[in-house]
């Protein structure tokens, strides 16, 4: 299968996403056989564990998505919880397989994070060398950027410690720190500007405005609107895995915002039909307890 054709306009094009769907497969605990009568019941439990876990079921979590990004823009996933952003953009960066269509890309993509390579266990600084090498980075480059990295970061002495003794938020700004520390043509940030204090926020929003004005693309998912309309140039609004709205990022977090709004009225004025409902048939009810009182 070849590659979509590009426009025909200026713009470079640095992903096209062609028809894409991504499909997990969840596994569940299956049925266990009873133990017969007087059978010994250690033996039927090592088994029945080999009959468990037996049942799969597919989840599709991203639906025939189609569009194409180029550089210098950054472009917001916005949409509710489980609606695929996240699937998406692990896609776009090619951590997840697609069961079909295809991703393609002009230039190195990165998951911003590189949480599959940092470990636990080891120190922060020793995460600093493993992931920026992972990255692209030399050792040599490493060293030179090593301060900066653990300054942006702003944990301190802490970088000599296990992340394993890291709060949330330590752990994701230094994972920050890292990636941004090599700039790939194509950055994916899930949730990033959300970590850590205002002063913190500000410099990734900084870092990611400057990496966006070098011609580099950026993939965003946020939860707050406001961080979509000022960091995104453009947004895509995804549902149940689907593509509802993609444009200019206010008007698409708008069109958004307007359905949660107006979902959320649907859904109290449903509840305050049925509590109307509920006390209506209570007062019935005493009203006949009482009748049924004087007649006696």
């Amino acid at each position: 299968m070849g590659a979509p054709e590009a426009t025909t306009d200026d713009r470079v094009p640095s992903v096209i996403v062609s028809h894409l769907d991504v499909v997990y497969k969840v596994y569940g605990v299956g049925k266990t056989t009873r133990p017969a009568p007087g059978a010994d019941n250690v033996v039927t439990r090592w088994i029945n564990r080999g009959k468990r876990h037996m049942g799969v079921r597919e989840v599709h979590a991203v639906k025939d998505v189609s569009f194409i990004a180029y550089k210098g823009e950054s472009i917001g996933i916005v949409g509710r919880n489980g609606s695929g952003k996240s699937t998406l953009l692990r896609a776009v960066a090619g951590l997840i397989p697609a069961a079909n269509g295809e991703v393609y890309h002009h230039g190195q993509a990165a998951l911003l994070g590189v949480s599959a390579v940092l470990a636990r266990q080891l120190t922060g600084a020793r995460n600093v060398f493993i992931g920026a090498q992972a990255l692209g980075l030399s050792k040599q480059e490493v060293r030179e950027r090593y301060k900066d990295i653990v300054r942006f970061a702003g944990i301190g002495e802490f970088i000599n410690l296990p992340m394993s003794s890291y709060s949330s938020g330590m752990a994701s700004r230094l994972r920050f720190a890292i990636s941004t520390a090599s700039v790939p043509d194509i950055l994916v940030v899930d949730e990033a500007l959300s970590t850590g204090d205002a002063e913190f926020r500000q410099r990734a929003s900084d870092r990611i405005e400057e990496f966006r004005k070098s011609a580099g693309t950026v993939f965003m998912v946020s939860h707050n609107a406001s961080t979509i309309k000022a960091q995104c140039t453009r947004a895509i609004w995804m549902e149940k895995g689907e593509v509802v709205m993609d444009g200019p990022s206010g008007e698409v977090v708008d069109a958004y915002q307007a359905m949660v709004k107006a979902e959320a009225e649907a859904k109290k004025k449903k509840q305050q039909a049925a509590a109307k409902k509920k006390q209506a048939k209570e007062a019935k009810k005493r009203a006949a307890g009482s009748g049924s009182d004087k007649e006696g």
